[in-house]
């Protein structure tokens, strides 16, 4: 369920906002057009909105901003501390993950930016099947994540990474759960969503899936 990583959360947290923007030149690719993702996922979203790996609550302000009712949940206290900082007194800050969470009575869109990865293949399987019970018909997915076309192209972008000498970068591709959109393209359509996907960068894809 993502939480194997929790320590490096806590540590990250100190950094994440930085990073995002551009500071650590390993992960300048991973976030370009960081703001404009964000903001993509912000206009796709309506209604209530749950927002897993809320972080330090960079996605939360812009939905926010936009008029939404916005349940964020994460799991690392850390990242939650600065989320609180950050946003208006009163935001819905929960802790849990992609998985174990407390179900809100009303779900319009669920949203995630640079977290789903954290998940294994079966964990991302159990997740989305779940969501396909918890939104009705027009409800929405929309994740912007780190996926690749094949195997072989996420195989290509770990070579790239250490012939760059991004060594931290190379490691995360290799530890981390990235996956594939065929991938989600089958587990999503098997529960009952359209799906899209929307390239960013290099890296990020916006996948938005709807329920039909």
């Amino acid at each position: 369920m993502g939480r194997e990583f929790l320590d490096l959360f806590e540590e990250w947290s100190k950094s994440y906002d930085d990073t995002v923007i551009g500071k650590d030149i390993e992960y300048q690719e991973v976030f370009k057009n960081y703001e404009l993702i964000l903001e993509s996922v912000a206009k796709r979203a309506h209604g209530h909105v749950i927002e897993f790996g809320a972080g330090t609550g960079n996605l939360t302000e812009k939905l926010l901003q936009a008029g939404l009712s916005v349940t964020c949940v994460e799991p690392s206290p850390a990242m939650r501390e600065k989320a609180i900082e950050k946003l208006p007194a009163g935001t819905d800050i929960q802790d849990g993950d992609f998985i174990d969470f407390i179900r809100p009575e009303k779900v319009d869109t669920i949203v995630s930016t640079y977290a789903f990865h954290h998940l294994t293949d079966d964990e991302k399987k159990k997740a989305l099947a779940d969501y396909g019970k918890l939104l009705k018909s027009g409800g929405k997915i929309v994740f912007a994540d780190t996926m690749y076309q094949s195997k072989e192209a996420y195989s290509q972008a770990i070579r790239e990474a250490q012939e760059a000498g991004f060594h931290n970068l190379a490691n995360d591709l290799q530890t981390e759960y990235y996956t594939t959109i065929p991938f989600f393209e089958s587990v999503l359509e098997a529960n009952g969503f359209e799906v899209s996907f929307d390239r960013c960068n290099q890296f990020v894809w916006i996948m938005e899936a709807e329920k039909l």
